[in-house]
């Protein structure tokens, strides 16, 4: 493919990787990436130009460093890409003081801040089309009391998370989790204790606790043109997720095009009406859980970029950064695909998933697919030859299996 602009992606973790790998196998060339530090998944890899920027992440480092780097290439254009809730916001914050050579799509700053501020997102979309567990906000360090009625009409076992994660992740401290699942009062007590003082200020989400483990977990990833049209979405179920506790909620395997309650086209469709009416633009992924007790899929949040396991699209014939450069160099206009082929995606070994993957059916499927070559470990790419990378990966799977026999929560 010719090339007549450049692609810069931003981060430094599991989705940064996937998506080099996507212009890789687009372009077979290098890509450059920026990131705030090395971290061998990506900084060890042969198929980027890596650059760790310290303190990139604050405003006036991530303008300068993107503003020279802009200086320093010969094409008119350079699409930009973030791949952390950190990065996205950096993006789209300082918009008009970034190089005009600079292009994304990314939706505007009031629709970010209602999707990823979560108390925000609860309480702008409770009576949306979108099924939402029930939820109560605690504002923290205003020496706020929990309102008690409101707490008992949830019922206990409760989930406990940070509105603001970028906040919440400045704060760091011990017994530190992305989300908390408390059995009573005094749990709830004790962590909202931690977590005031740890010195965050915004508010906590306390929902509902849906009942089921990992696999009434679900993954809907959305790419909205640059008009707001609908052009792609997926709809996963996942079967895992990370075990230590700042990756909860970080998917490790799913398999797109299946679901164990019966595949239901319909199931997406108030999704899309959603993304239509709020005027979405860019790569977004729902996070929800099927309810056994209704038969409903409620949405837990929604990620405003494509998320860490998103490269099951691009292995399904959907290549994450061709969707971009369709649109925002060449201005093709798609019409709506809802990719249904099965694909199984993980980023655990085999031994992992036959032995703790609880749901039969979901286990069998992913099985089934290893057995047709349709599994896919997006880390794991045959064209990136750089020995230290697969023996950063080959550790990592060792990890992994340790990681899992410990107690899930």
């Amino acid at each position: 493919m010719e090339k007549k602009f450049d692609v810069l992606i931003l981060g430094c973790d599991f989705n940064t990787y996937y998506m080099a790998r996507c212009y890789h196998e687009l372009f077979h060339d290098k890509v450059n990436v920026i990131g705030k530090r090395d971290i061998g998944v990506v900084s060890y890899s042969s198929i980027v130009n890596f650059k760790a920027v310290p303190n990139f992440e604050t405003e006036t480092v991530f303008v300068e460093t993107l503003n020279e780097y802009a200086k320093e290439q010969k094409q008119d254009t350079i699409i930009l890409i973030g791949t952390s809730d950190e990065l996205v916001r950096l993006i789209i914050e300082n918009k008009e003081k970034l190089d005009k050579k600079y292009v994304h799509n990314y939706p505007s700053l009031q629709i970010l801040n209602q999707l990823l501020v979560k108390d925000t997102f609860y309480q702008t979309f409770e009576n949306s089309e979108l099924d939402i567990p029930k939820t109560y906000i605690y504002s923290c360090g205003k020496n706020e009391k929990i309102n008690e009625q409101a707490v008992e009409k949830l019922m206990y076992p409760l989930i406990v998370k940070p509105g603001n994660n970028i906040e919440y992740h400045n704060h760091e401290f011990e017994g530190m989790y992305k989300v908390f699942k408390v059995f009573s009062r005094e749990e709830l007590e004790e962590v909202i204790r931690k977590i005031e003082t740890s010195g965050y200020t915004s508010n906590l989400v306390i929902q509902e606790f849906i009942p089921g483990d990992d696999c009434a977990l679900f993954d809907s990833v959305f790419y909205c043109s640059k008009e707001k049209e609908v052009q792609l979405i997926t709809f996963a179920q996942i079967g895992l997720q990370e075990r230590n506790p700042g990756g909860i909620g970080n998917c490790t395997l799913l398999v797109n095009g299946f679901n164990e309650h019966g595949y239901n086209e319909k199931i997406v469709e108030p999704l899309k009406t959603f993304m239509e009416k709020i005027g979405y633009q860019g790569f977004a992924e729902f996070d929800l859980k099927y309810d056994s007790r209704d038969g409903k899929y409620k949405v837990l949040e929604i990620n405003p970029r494509q998320a860490r396991c998103s490269y099951y699209l691009a292995a399904g014939g959907h290549n994450l950064v061709q969707y971009l450069i369709d649109d925002l160099i060449y201005n093709k206009q798609k019409s709506c695909t809802l990719m249904k082929e099965k694909i199984a995606l993980s980023f655990v070994p085999k031994s992992v998933i036959k032995k703790y993957v609880t749901s039969s059916a979901l286990k069998n499927e992913v099985l089934s697919l290893i057995k047709q070559k349709k599994m896919v470990n997006p880390l794991k790419y045959k064209a990136d030859k750089s020995i230290k990378r697969r023996l950063y990966l080959i550790a990592k799977d060792f990890s992994y299996k340790k990681k899992y026999k410990k107690l899930s929560w």
